[in-house]
């Protein structure tokens, strides 16, 4: 980081009354944003920006694609998980009981359960990113695998199944689209937390002339913090970080250097 910068982010420390979350509010009590809130008597409000679209049937189908050729289903995510089975059930499909499912996490393992006894089924469980599936995979050559997928995805997963010769369609059975943000227009928030290049696109689509000013935007992962940059924002808080795995631990962070500043 250059020096300049350095002093601009510095300058920029100042008093924290306000977050905006663009996630769905937690309904743990005990989440580190409440805990949050109340350690510091800050406000937190949380919104969605963007907004999650099953794909229609008509358009399921100009993909040309049969579910049942494959024999296995990677979700990384509980919309993937939705939406397959959505789709398959407007399609009628029996879904044989030697599918396997490789899921990016446990979370997403559990959540199949709405549609399948799990007990009865092969599955397979990363720990938190798609790129943790790569050793289940390994272990599964074989496999023809089908990849439920947003119009919108990182690369990293499919890219090593295609470099790898892997058998694997990639589909798309959910949009993902900008959230109707016309409510928030002339509310002002100390700092907005982007979790996706998508909340950053968002932003922009609800409000073109958007300027930030005194707001500081916090981002999670490189991809999100590249999309702050690449719109001429100025990226003030980057999680995770070393000592700050988390947003919630990144946000603390940042809200004592601002204490720490205000008294100096």
């Amino acid at each position: 980081m250059s020096e300049a910068l350095n002093q601009q982010l510095t300058s920029r420390q100042k008093k924290v009354s306000s977050i905006l979350v663009t996630q769905v509010k937690p309904t743990d009590e005990d989440s580190p944003y409440f805990v949050l809130a109340k350690k510091y008597k800050i406000k937190i409000d949380f919104r969605t920006f963007i907004e999650v679209q099953g794909v229609s049937m008509k358009d399921f189908r100009k993909q040309k694609i049969t579910i049942l050729d494959h024999s296995a289903v990677i979700f990384t995510s509980k919309n993937a998980v939705d939406n397959f089975f959505r789709i398959s059930n407007e399609l009628k499909l029996d879904i044989p009981i030697e599918m396997k499912y490789f899921c990016v996490s446990e979370s997403t393992a559990n959540y199949l359960q709405k549609y399948i006894q799990i007990r009865k089924r092969k599955v397979f469980v990363g720990q938190k990113t798609a790129m943790d599936l790569v050793d289940q995979v390994k272990k599964h050559k074989e496999e023809n695998y089908l990849f439920p997928c947003s119009d919108i995805r990182t690369g990293d997963f499919p890219e090593y199944l295609r470099k790898n010769n892997y058998k694997f369609t990639e589909v798309t059975f959910y949009n993902t689209v900008s959230s109707d943000l016309s409510d928030l227009k002339n509310i002002f928030y100390d700092i907005i937390a982007f979790f996706s290049p998508s909340g950053i696109e968002s932003l922009f689509h609800n409000f073109p002339g958007f300027q930030q000013n005194e707001t500081r935007i916090a981002a999670f992962g490189p991809t999100t913090a590249k999309a702050v940059k690449d719109a001429n924002l100025v990226l003030d808080i980057q999680a995770p970080l070393p000592n700050a795995p988390s947003m919630t631990g990144a946000l603390e962070e940042y809200i004592k250097a601002c204490i720490k500043a205000s008294k100096e």
